[in-house]
């Protein structure tokens, strides 16, 4: 390997150039350890309900009404990640290091003044938001313990998710892949112990989830800063380098992942806007809501690892000015993207009763369970199809169509669709469901009559 000459050396290893070679090898090495590694990360979410379950569905609902909110908090965790992605991959392929090094430490930076600002804002608020999210006093109460918890931790919760995409962006996935298996199996074994006071551990309750979830994120974000500064991955940071903090890097994260981030918050936001409508409904409903969103997560948040490993390849390619190396490589991605959620699709349609049976075991709630699931497996292949072209534009640098239609899926589609079935038509819970379904795939579909133009691989970084 060529002799850096800079501050900040390149490990001492041979590194891959995903700009040459096979496009489908590419995708498949820089996304499967992120498939892998946010399958994990859902898999724990997974098993976090399970456990929640157990205590009853209040605790569930409880979880779901303030992840809803918190969708909002954690939203803006966007705005810095996906202008992050964009510079340093750009950077990295470019072969600019002690740059590539300055701009992953400035996303740590921004990250912590982030979380700390909004988290202090909303902090003080958080039993009044519940209560007009629908929930009922109890489950409340129960959120507020649980969301205070997690609100301490959100720089933790921010910057680990930084960790992972550094490392992808400097295209060493296998590490964010080892981190995010590692953190989420720290997660997922810690949970019960503490939510029912196992060995010496104390009896946390909903409470004892928090911790664990808390506890891991730091766990990964200093484990990954060993990593980074120990110089055991493709980019080396120090505490000063050549190349020092610059606010015009925190000013061109902002302006290139602000558009995402207003993307990310109208999704929250509309999360927010839609648990009144199903809350009407019961606390069961609300439970197997949050159940049924969990579940469709494992199948989403693998297409999101397949998604920043290609976001990451887009970047290097364009860096690398390989044009039309890198329109391959989003085509691909695509298909792909659309196959996994199909084969998804087809899982959740056939076993739906199984899976709700795994949390819960009353009629009523197999009968809701499966309603959601099979209503909301239809959609599966457009979502991945909407997922692939966001990760495209991301890596692209080019954000504003992604959040455009966006805005259309919750606002101009879900809402007013799920508003007029269950109170114009009077249809029952189910109506929202279907609301989702329609509104996805129609999204979907705009978004990709756009995304034929092909402007994102013109767009300059």
């Amino acid at each position: 390997m060529e002799k850096d000459t800079k501050n900040i050396p390149i490990a001492r290893r041979k590194i891959r150039d995903h700009t040459e070679g096979s496009i489908i090898g590419s995708i498949l090495r820089m996304s499967l350890p992120s498939m892998i590694g946010f399958a994990s990360g859902n898999i724990y979410d997974i098993a976090d309900m399970f456990w929640l379950a157990k205590l009853g569905a209040e605790q569930v609902a409880a979880v779901t009404i303030f992840m809803t909110f918190y969708w909002v908090i954690g939203a803006t965790n966007q705005i810095a990640g996906t202008g992050s992605v964009a510079l340093i991959s750009r950077r990295y392929g470019e072969k600019d290091s002690p740059r590539t090094a300055a701009v992953i430490k400035e996303t740590f930076i921004l990250k912590w003044a982030l979380a700390i600002f909004f988290g202090l804002l909303a902090y003080p608020f958080l039993d009044r938001i519940l209560l007009v999210l629908g929930a009922e006093p109890e489950v409340a109460s129960l959120g507020v313990r649980y969301g205070r918890v997690q609100f301490l931790g959100l720089g933790f919760y921010f910057c680990a998710y930084s960790i992972y995409t550094a490392l992808r962006s400097v295209a060493d996935p296998n590490k964010a892949m080892v981190i995010m298996v590692g953190g989420a199996a720290f997660n997922m074994i810690l949970d019960p112990f503490l939510i029912f006071g196992w060995w010496i551990f104390p009896q946390l309750g909903l409470v004892g989830a928090a911790v664990a979830s808390v506890t891991s994120y730091a766990i990964v974000f200093f484990v990954g800063l060993y990593i980074f500064f120990s110089g055991k991955t493709n980019i080396r940071l120090g505490l000063k380098g050549e190349v020092g903090i610059r606010l015009k890097s925190f000013v061109e994260m902002l302006s290139i992942g602000i558009p995402a981030g207003i993307s990310s918050v109208s999704w929250s936001l509309s999360r927010v806007a839609i648990m009144p409508i199903i809350a009407v409904f019961g606390t069961s409903v609300v439970a197997i809501y949050g159940m049924g969103m969990r579940i469709s997560a494992l199948g989403i948040m693998i297409i999101v690892g397949l998604g920043l490993g290609v976001s990451s390849l887009i970047g290097h390619n364009l860096g690398a000015e390989k044009f039309e190396r890198a329109k391959e490589t989003a085509r691909q991605s695509i298909l792909l993207s659309m196959g996994i959620m199909g084969f998804f699709s087809i899982v959740n349609l056939i076993f739906a009763p199984q899976i709700v049976w795994l949390f819960f075991k009353t009629p009523e709630m197999l009968s809701l369970g499966t309603a959601i699931l099979r209503i909301i497996a239809i959609c599966f292949p457009f979502i991945g199809l909407f997922i692939a072209m966001e990760e495209i534009y991301t890596g692209a640098g080019e954000n504003k169509p992604a959040m455009v239609f966006s805005l259309v899926h919750s606002w101009v589609l879900e809402i007013p669709m799920a508003l007029a079935l269950t109170r114009l038509f009077m249809v029952n819970q189910n109506g929202v469901w279907w609301a989702i379904s329609f509104a996805s795939i129609l999204s979907a579909l705009l978004f990709y009559l756009w995304f034929r133009r092909g402007g994102w691989s013109r767009k300059k970084v």
